[in-house]
């Protein structure tokens, strides 16, 4: 059987791995929730457990494209910051696998790309993996919608 494609996600090194069997094929610096772990809805909290993608959105949308309600409407300009927690470029939308993790997709809980590139290694975000523009889209690109994904407290 052909090493499987996965991603997995250390909320202890801010970090989020593609990895095709055992082997490393990405690193990306990503940031996580700045109240921790855990799966309470409205909790704002990142979930821990088992998970797939289980939809990706933003196909053939420009670089920097905002988000709101998962649909395009408008491009960020990086040279003007905004204090909102802007979801930019593309999502990948997740489904949690785990009795615990259940609600992810309700929650409303992606990996999108951020405009708080100040704040990446370091919890920040209001549940969802927030990642550079740049790094979401090779991510986006690199996996098809079911690529299985790890979120663990622990080191990788």
């Amino acid at each position: 059987m052909p090493p499987s494609l996965h991603i997995r996600v250390s909320l202890a090194d801010q970090a989020l791995h593609l990895c095709l069997g055992d082997e490393l094929l990405r690193r990306y610096t990503v940031s996580t929730s700045s109240r921790g772990p855990g799966s309470q809805q409205d909790s704002f909290k990142t979930p821990l457990g088992s998970f797939r993608i289980c939809e990706k959105i933003g196909d053939g949308e420009p670089h920097h494209t905002i988000f709101s309600a998962r649909l395009p409407v408008g491009l960020w300009d990086p040279a003007s910051p905004s204090d909102e927690d802007l979801i930019l470029t593309r999502i990948l939308r997740l489904e949690g696998l785990d009795p615990d993790n259940l609600n992810t997709y309700d929650r409303y809980i992606y990996i999108h790309g951020t405009n708080h590139l100040n704040h990446l290694g370091a919890t920040a975000s209001h549940g969802c993996i927030r990642m550079s523009c740049n790094d979401v889209l090779d991510l986006y690109d690199r996996t098809p919608t079911g690529t299985p994904l790890t979120i663990t407290e622990l080191p990788l």
